[in-house]
């Protein structure tokens, strides 16, 4: 590979694989961009992932919507539109992209516009306030979610186009893992401003959203540095329609079809998050401290794990995915074990946070591993087809999955974390019948 310098130093060391100079299924021409395109896609999917932890639907928008005075109403929608608003369109995204040969641009355009959607919503947490700042803040996040399916789908195809097999889950592993880095020291600035009498207003969280909304804008044009050469493209009839058609990969592409199904039962490890921070309240109170400790739990899962699991993706993202769902399947064990046998233990300020720590740790393993075996899976425009499909019925089952949570009326939190266990055991079953990819 041709690509000396600093970037082609910085590769070999994170790479270090003997293989890497394979570059199997990748063209000649790209293979020799393959260490610059490697680290340029870390850096990027930094930037963008730590936006994500920025405008956290859990954490950053339910306060900003309560600072505003927007109806609480409103809370229960921001996880639903966030993830599904950016999957269930994926479809006929897929059906215009697969008439480009160079598909950076869009993950490009896709980026800009989730850069201008949170300066958006920073501008009206300053300018309004009641139902109206709220309805505004939440159509900003609908069209924040459709520029994030943008770039979803075109982000597989350049990284199976740009970077070998053997090295697709790092990728995805170090830009998670420095993302990481970053969150805890948020954590620390959040836990240190606990003890002071700083307190927070819709002008400061508006203007560290437009102040964050750089970092879309970096990603960027790092993107639009990586080097992309034209890939397959199909004929001019794909429209919506012929996307439709797309749906029958699930009745007549087998390894495909168990996939979709094994990654629905994982929805699971994503799913029981956010009840571990609401038991937390209740055992310890809400105070920031407590928040700020998950959210140091959170980054520092990703910083010690997401390397680790790339790796171990490029070995085998089946395994992967059985084993850290196994993982989050145990943690979630022994939470109810512990609230049955000894409930007291809750009131201590560390069990809690280390569950969460170890059920991230957990949920990184099956999102960076789905996310390489879809990858490795197939190649070309049947990559495209593959991802817009599996996101698309993935975006339908979020939300009928999301209803497990009515079940609070009548079982404990307890309750319903082991029944996301005891689904992420079937997906560790189905998993098992997944062909290597």
């Amino acid at each position: 590979m041709s690509d000396k310098g600093l970037l082609g130093s910085v590769y070999e060391k994170i790479a270090n694989e003997e293989d890497a100079r394979a570059c199997e299924k990748i063209e000649d021409s790209a293979c020799k961009q393959v260490p610059g395109n490697f680290i340029k896609l870390i850096i990027a999917q930094f930037f963008t992932n730590l936006g994500d932890a920025i405008i956290n639907p859990k954490v950053t928008l339910p306060w900003i919507l309560q600072s505003v005075g927007a109806p609480a109403y409103l809370l229960g929608w921001l996880v639903p539109i966030r993830e599904s608003g950016s999957l269930l369109p994926q479809l006929a995204i897929a059906s215009v992209i697969r008439k480009l040969p160079i598909r950076k641009w869009v993950w490009i355009v896709g980026s800009v516009i989730q850069s201008l959607s949170i300066v958006a919503i920073g501008l009206i947490a300053v300018a309004f306030n009641g139902a109206l700042a709220g309805w505004l803040i939440m159509l900003c996040l609908v069209v924040f979610s459709l520029a994030r399916g943008l770039s979803s789908v075109a982000s597989k195809d350049v990284l199976g186009k740009t970077v070998p097999k053997s090295q697709r889950g790092q990728v995805t592993g170090w830009s998670a893992s420095v993302a990481g880095l970053v969150t805890v020291g948020i954590a620390i600035v959040m836990m240190l401003s606990a003890f002071t009498e700083f307190e927070a207003s819709p002008v400061i969280y508006g203007s560290c959203l437009v102040a964050a909304a750089m970092v879309w804008l970096i990603g960027a044009a790092v993107y639009s540095q990586v080097v992309e050469f034209p890939g397959e493209v199909d004929g001019g009839r794909n429209g919506l329609l012929e996307a439709l058609k797309q749906l029958s990969l699930l009745k007549t592409d087998r390894a495909f079809r168990l996939f979709v199904i094994t990654r629905s039962l994982f929805l699971c490890t994503a799913l029981s998050a956010p009840y571990y921070v609401v038991l937390a309240q209740q055992k310890l109170g809400g105070d920031v401290w407590v928040l700020a400790m998950f959210l140091f739990a959170s980054g520092l899962a990703s910083l010690v794990s997401a390397p680790f699991w790339g790796r171990f993706s490029d070995r085998s993202s089946k395994k992967v995915m059985m084993v850290a769902c196994a993982l989050s399947s145990v943690v979630g064990f022994v939470l109810f074990a512990i609230s049955y046998l000894q409930p007291a233990l809750f009131n201590n300020i560390l069990l809690l946070p280390v569950l969460y720590f170890l059920l991230t740790i957990a949920h990184q393993g099956v999102r960076v591993g789905r996310k390489t075996y879809l990858v490795d899976l197939a190649d070309g425009n049947k990559r495209t087809s593959y991802v817009a499909v599996s996101n698309t019925v993935i975006g339908v089952m979020l939300l009928l999955m999301s209803l497990i949570g009515t079940l609070t009326q009548v079982i404990s939190i307890e309750g319903l974390v082991l029944v996301f266990s005891v689904m992420a055991i079937v997906g560790v079953l189905m998993a098992m019948r997944l062909p290597e990819a």
